[in-house]
């Protein structure tokens, strides 16, 4: 299922929607507008995730321990590499 949506939006940017258009970067407008509102929801939602990461971060900092055990994981990561 499917919802419509009408927009309105200034002269210049319609132009420019047009304009991904006839370049053949998008088949149509609509396919312009919807790749844009998709990008701006996944935007929206790392931008969530990473404030309740910091949030977390806020609640329980951390500490030289956990930096220690992070950055010993990770040059073992990178020994572990097959370069």
């Amino acid at each position: 299922m499917s919802g419509q949506i009408a927009v309105r939006m200034p002269d210049d940017l319609a132009a420019a929607v047009d304009a991904l258009v006839k370049s053949g970067r998008f088949p149509t407008k609509a396919d312009a507008v919807r790749t844009a509102i998709e990008v701006l929801v996944e935007r929206e939602r790392r931008r969530e995730i990473g404030e309740r990461i910091a949030e977390g971060y806020r609640r329980t900092p951390q500490d030289d321990d956990d930096v220690d055990a992070a950055r010993a994981a990770a040059i073992r990561s990178i020994q572990d590499e097959p370069w």
